[in-house]
């Protein structure tokens, strides 16, 4: 029992140094922050509560977090693409979320209700999610922004022109 306290508190000072958005409360979780996130997928209720999410790295999707139920909906990045602001709205469980790239692209999830956040800008990029979810969705959120990985800059090449042959 101590063993699982004490690595519930080294896991949530990693969680907490960014700002929570929702009352929070639950299980905590966290996605992997050392991949490029290429989609997102969130489930809500008929009610609108925000139920999970899950994050794509690559080409492969991460564990779900939050409850089970709700209707899923998916928004992939198309390659290059980075999601730069993530704004929404909670009372006690995550109602609401507009995530928006930064070639102008956006998805929502839920019904906007409650009180309303807004996190990112600043030139920085989504690098993982950390929050808290009960029995019933999401109970808090928080975002970890960083600068969009540098583009590696495509070799010149300088095709040679092509040899040309006589027909006789």
């Amino acid at each position: 029992m101590l063993l699982g306290l004490t690595l519930g508190l080294l896991w949530s000072a990693t969680c907490w140094a960014e700002q929570m958005y929702g009352v929070g409360g639950g299980t905590y979780f966290s996605t992997s922050s050392d991949c490029e996130i290429t989609g997102v997928r969130v489930a809500v209720d008929l009610i609108g509560l925000v139920k999970s999410i899950q994050v794509r790295c690559g080409n492969s999707w991460g564990p779900v977090f939050g409850a089970s139920g709700g209707t899923t909906q998916e928004f992939l990045l198309l390659p290059g693409e980075h999601i730069d602001t993530i704004s929404g709205s909670h009372r006690v469980f995550i109602r609401f979320l507009f995530i928006s790239t930064d070639w102008g692209r956006y998805a929502t999830f839920g019904r906007e209700s409650g009180n309303t956040f807004l996190a990112g800008g600043d030139g920085k990029v989504l690098t993982g999610i950390c929050g808290q979810h009960k029995i019933l969705g999401l109970s808090g959120l928080c975002f970890r922004w960083d600068y969009p990985p540098e583009e590696e800059e495509e070799e010149e090449t300088t095709a040679s022109p092509p040899t040309s042959t006589k027909c006789k």
